[in-house]
């Protein structure tokens, strides 16, 4: 075999010096914790620290004599999710519009229609016992993420209207059901964010009103209330509809629980935005709070042996929890916990009969006479065409929502201090934030700049990357605070729009100073992988976003106090002119700078570019492109982007302005908003604009959307020359000046 020449071996001296990092100044700062991690980890202690406090709460009511004020606050914080809901025992009897019915063994069906929400109508289908004389004890069946069609919605309805229970099922918003347009419930629930709501409204409503449409039917006994169940989806209806109506005297949940810290925090499980209500882990409402609540109301658990996603050693500690707290007010017997063995995720036959019989004793009061022996082999699937109620598909979770985003901003207050003070409310800010930590690299020249590498750290646990460039010849320049969802080197590379922007390579011209920083979550920030990330309905951008949401502390309003921070720090720097910082976002930046400028107030101007115009055309597109963290909850209520940007006392332009779906916004719309003179709002820009607009503002020159606009008075900070006529004027508006005519 050829020997390979290694090639000659380093000196001790080399050696030395390879190991010497301050041989490259200007290197990155290393971050005191994995960047990938950071966030995740972030999101993940704080949700956990709530529900340790929430177990802690817990335990003691259940160990003490607190248990009926616990019981009372769980059941307070889910009523205040849902507020009015069009449902329940006062509520008004539905109208119902009856399809069509079919005759098989044992059981009719009859396919209805009745409304829940204005225009919204459930579409149910009801199993009536043929077997049986009336009045039937009746079963509500939501169905999860599916269609009432598939077999594990189809074959327990069919076994419970043969143990003679009347049941009905209905198909939720979205899935395989009939409302399927408009109903997405990850794409079309993420837009009640915006309105400060739960798109859990919709299957919690629902399945409610079909308890008031059984309180229609001469053939249901209702004396003793209702039973609900479901899997999966289904079961987390069943958890919430049993705390908010007390006509359900019996609950059966499958496949559908574990702890919160087990599955959706510490696997990093997206879930749905249903389930994540705002504030709902800052309230402290674990899953096994929601069942808890609800004692002594009888309840079965049921898991499959097999289930991937809620695994049956997670819900069997969930099960002995809520044992004792059924033992602690004195009913250990009115909950039950079936392992489904050799099941997976879904509601089988064998469940089906263990509801029945446990329906049998808590519904019915016969705890001793059994249920018909029914095989598995009599039991078929019905045809889709004989379960179809074709509900109206006009009215829907988008739809809904345009109504009401017009709703909340004919009630808004548009007066600009009262706009700004509504941003400081949505990004969780009770006053300015101070200086953060910062730790500042070398300088290194580069060109007409000194360039630094900066690690702020605004709060423990976080940590953003900055890069700062200064010329290096000047002292309190006006410099550009800058945001991009893309990273913050992405418009440096290659001479990029920054670049351009604060003049790095143009000797002959005053330069500007520049801090780029990676926000939590962009850039170096931005978090690694996880598993259930590979699954249709996960993806980073959902994760955070659901579990910054029911934290509380939505992942955006986390952005905007970083990017407060950041200006916090650059105001303390020799190099920078405080008064003369301009702050410009590209992508979701866009939506930062313009509430991190309003929020402070002192800001020279703001420029942002294609960005997101409105938060009302999320409403309004049927499909969008923009990341699940777009959604900033609860900012339809107070107020939109535009008239954000109209508050604000600087000049403000917001160029290759986008909508919902991601396109140019409107060119009449865009004119229509540049109507103040401080704003400037445009469809489509080219990069030189852009740099010509941020140049201006930076030189004391702002543009309005008539030509020019009357700064101050602070000095400018370009070269001054004198015009034909005798007066000085800044080369740079000048030369800016003649394209706004020209555009």
């Amino acid at each position: 075999m050829k020997k390979i020449n290694p090639g000659p071996i380093p000196s001790r001296a080399t050696k030395d010096l390879i190991a010497r990092t301050d041989l490259i100044p200007q290197r990155s700062i290393v971050p005191r914790t994995d960047l990938r991690e950071m966030l995740r980890q972030y999101i993940v202690a704080r949700n956990l620290k709530c529900m340790a406090q929430a177990a802690t709460r817990r335990k003691a009511a259940i160990a003490g004599s607190g248990f009926v004020a616990y019981r009372q606050a769980i059941r307070a914080a889910v009523h205040k999710f849902y507020g009015r809901l069009p449902a329940g025992k006062d509520a008004e009897p539905p109208k119902v519009t009856a399809v069509s019915a079919f005759e098989h063994d044992g059981f009719r069906i009859e396919n209805v229609l009745f409304d829940s929400f204005h225009g919204w109508q459930v579409n149910a289908t009801v199993y009536v016992p043929t077997s049986f004389q009336p009045p039937f004890p009746a079963v509500v069946v939501p169905v999860g993420h599916s269609g009432k069609q598939f077999e594990p919605h189809q074959l327990p309805c069919q076994l419970f209207a043969r143990c003679g229970f009347l049941a009905v099922s209905f198909d939720p918003p979205g899935q395989a059901s009939e409302k399927q347009p408009g109903n997405d419930h990850f794409n079309d629930g993420v837009r009640d964010y915006l309105l400060g709501e739960t798109s859990s409204r919709y299957f919690i409503a629902d399945a409610i009103r079909c308890v008031d449409y059984l309180a229609t039917r001469r053939d249901v006994e209702l004396s003793r209330g209702v039973a609900m169940t479901g899997v999966s989806g289904g079961g987390t209806t069943t958890t919430f509809a049993a705390l908010l109506d007390p006509r359900i005297a019996v609950s059966g949940l499958s496949c559908c629980v574990t702890s919160l810290a087990d599955l959706d925090i510490t696997q990093c499980y997206a879930g749905c935005p249903e389930t994540h209500m705002l504030g709902r882990y800052a309230g402290g409402v674990d899953e096994v709070d929601l069942i808890c609540a609800a004692a002594p109301v009888p309840c079965l658990l049921m898991a499959g042996e097999l289930d991937v996603v809620f695994r049956v050693e997670d819900t069997r500690c969930l099960a002995n929890e809520v044992a004792a707290c059924y033992r602690a007010v004195d009913r250990p017997e009115c909950f039950s916990f079936f392992v489904d063995k050799g099941k997976g995720h879904g509601y089988s036959l064998r469940q089906a009969r263990e509801f029945a019989r446990f329906m049998r004793r808590w519904l019915c009061g016969d705890a001793h006479s059994a249920i018909p022996d029914i095989p598995d082999d009599s039991f078929s699937m019905l045809p889709y065409k004989e379960l179809r109620c074709f509900p109206r598909t006009d009215v829907n979770m988008r739809t809904r929502a345009t109504a009401q985003a017009d709703a909340l901003s004919a009630q808004w207050d548009r007066r600009p201090r009262n706009v700004c003070r509504a941003a400081s409310d949505v990004a969780g800010v009770r006053k300015l934030l101070a200086s953060p930590k910062a730790e500042v690299g070398a300088a290194f020249r580069v060109f007409t700049h000194t360039w630094r590498s900066i690690m702020l750290r605004p709060e423990p646990g976080i940590e953003l990357p900055a890069t700062f460039l200064t010329p290096w010849n000047r002292e309190r320049l006006p410099t550009v605070l800058h945001f991009d969802d893309a990273g913050r080197h992405r418009l440096l590379h290659r001479q990029g729009l920054l670049i351009r922007m604060i003049r790095l390579l143009q000797e002959d011209r005053d330069a500007f100073g520049l801090l780029t920083v990676d926000l939590r979550g962009w850039g170096d920030t931005a978090p690694a992988m996880y598993p259930y990330e590979m699954a249709g309905w996960g993806s980073l951008d959902r994760y955070v976003t659901y579990a910054s949401a029911a934290l509380g502390d939505p992942i955006m309003a986390m952005r905007i106090r970083d990017g407060l921070a950041a200006l916090s720090w650059l105001r303390t720097r020799p190099e920078v002119a405080p008064d003369r910082i301009v702050l410009t976002g590209c992508g979701l930046g866009g939506i930062v700078a313009l509430h991190v400028a309003a929020i402070d107030g002192k800001s020279a101007g703001v420029a942002t570019w294609d960005s997101l115009l409105s938060f009302r055309s999320l409403i309004e597109a049927e499909r969008y492109p923009w990341p699940a963290d777009t959604f900033l909850p609860r900012v339809l209520r107070a107020y939109d982007l535009p008239g954000l940007a109209a508050a604000l006392t600087c000049p403000v332009c917001l160029m290759s302005a986008r909508d919902g779906i991601g396109a140019p916004a409107r060119s009449s719309l865009c004119a229509a908003l540049s109507q103040p003179p401080r704003l400037i709002v445009e469809s489509v820009t080219p990069d030189d604009r852009i740099i010509g607009v941020v140049q201006s503002i930076l030189d004391g020159n702002p543009p309005g959307n008539a030509g020019r606009m009357r700064h101050s008075g602070k000095p400018t900070s370009g070269r001054i020359h004198k015009t034909t006529s005798g007066k000085k004027k800044s080369s740079y508006g000048k030369a800016y000046n003649k394209g706004v005519r020209a555009h």
